[in-house]
């Protein structure tokens, strides 16, 4: 009975042990647990604090960019008002200033042989002192022989084109009429002031301006006379010249048509001895072939696979339009836009895919008396994209420039190549 008694004893022992050490340990985790949720506590007030912070920074930011664009919007419209009423007035300076030309047309410019007239103001004085002494003109006495110099008929002498470009003087902005990409031009043999434009890349209709002034002023198409042309032309390469329309037909192969403006007839046609022609110009895909002309007459800018890297250069007989001499040329393709001839002279203006302005950096002399080296660069100023095509004018000095569907008049300052050694 001793055993049973002991062992109960001993039970109730271990029982109030155990007790007491679970409590002990119960004691100490919950001290824990206290203690990692006042900690958990803290962080959770810290982040409030800086939650609280945080978004109230926010909203003064976004109070301040609010008022910030509010003020940019009033500036933004206050700046349009001011370009509006700048292009407003600038129309209108325009206008005024055409008016004036055409109040007070410049004096034709006439070049006149001195030797020429010295024998002329001669023949005078002795006609005077024959008279004088005679009594009598030579109308009342045709028998008397005038002692006289017999005048040969003037001689016409061939002008030595010599002069370059060194800097673009001026710049006006005629209008923005029809698409992207086109050419407008006028011709410069004879003393025509029509002006023909060519809207777009791909086109059968050509506009005929009576004057620079007309098509300024003109705001709709629907009354303007237009050419209807037997075949679309291709690209924004074509010329006028002496009468005539060449321009770039496209069927198999690409052909030159001459096209008489004024008998509205196709005058002739020929394929130029090109073989694999690419586009000329990089920024411009859709010319193959561009027809210049300049103080010496027309010329052909094109490229070929075999040479593709690189513009060629031909000159042009507008009579029967056979090639009468070709050359290759170092002005690369890439980043071309279009180019023209004066002089001579090429003259490839180029451009990036990035804002940036036009400027020539490629010319090829045909007579080898200059080269890029020797010319500066010269820069187009930067106005909208790039230019569709540029037509120099060798009786007026400019050049008709279309540039994203703005018509503009680039006017050029010239000096003698021999100036630039």
């Amino acid at each position: 009975m001793r055993k049973p008694k002991m062992a109960g004893i001993v039970a109730c022992v271990l029982l109030s042990f155990v007790t007491v050490v679970s409590s002990q340990a119960q004691t100490a985790f919950l001290e824990y647990m206290q203690s990692r949720m006042g900690v958990l506590e803290e962080r959770i007030a810290q982040w409030h604090d800086h939650s609280s912070r945080y978004s109230s920074e926010l909203r003064d930011f976004k109070n301040q960019v609010l008022k910030m664009l509010e003020n940019f919007e009033k500036d933004r419209d206050t700046v349009r008002n001011e370009m509006e009423n700048t292009n407003v007035r600038l129309d209108r300076l325009e206008r005024e200033v055409d008016y004036l030309e055409t109040q007070n047309p410049a004096p034709p410019c006439v070049d006149i042989d001195e030797k020429l007239s010295e024998l002329h103001l001669q023949k005078k004085k002795k006609k005077e002192q024959y008279e004088k002494l005679t009594g009598c003109t030579k109308a009342e006495n045709a028998e008397i022989v005038e002692p006289d110099v017999m005048l040969s008929p003037p001689i016409t002498r061939k002008s030595y084109c010599s002069d370059t470009i060194t800097q673009v003087n001026a710049m006006k902005i005629l209008k923005r009429f029809g698409s992207n990409t086109g050419l407008w031009t006028k011709d410069p043999v004879g003393n025509s002031e029509k002006v023909y434009v060519f809207d777009g890349a791909a086109n059968d209709t050509v506009y005929v301006f009576s004057r620079m002034k007309e098509f300024t002023l003109s705001s709709s198409t629907r009354k303007v006379p237009r050419i209807k042309l037997p075949y679309p032309w291709i690209g924004t390469g074509h010329i006028v010249y002496g009468g005539n329309l060449y321009y770039i037909r496209q069927d198999e192969e690409f052909q030159v048509i001459k096209f008489n403006l004024t008998a509205k007839t196709v005058v002739d046609s020929a394929v130029l001895p090109i073989e694999d022609q690419v586009p000329v110009y990089g920024l411009s895909k859709f010319n193959y072939i561009d027809i210049a002309a300049d103080e010496e007459g027309l010329w052909i800018i094109y490229a070929t696979r075999e040479n593709e890297k690189n513009i060629c250069l031909a000159k042009l007989d507008p009579s029967n339009l056979g090639i009468e001499q070709m050359w290759d040329t170092p002005c690369p393709i890439e980043n071309a836009e279009s180019a023209f001839v004066v002089c001579g002279t090429l003259y490839v203006v180029y451009n990036t895919k990035l804002p940036s302005r036009s400027r020539i950096q490629c010319i090829y002399d045909v007579s080898g008396t200059i080269s890029s080296e020797h010319v500066p660069v010269v820069y187009f100023p930067k106005r909208y994209g790039s230019h569709s095509s540029m037509k120099y004018n060798p009786k007026e000095k400019q050049i008709y420039a279309w540039d994203d569907g703005y018509q503009i008049l680039y006017k050029l300052t010239m000096k003698p190549k021999e100036e630039l050694y």
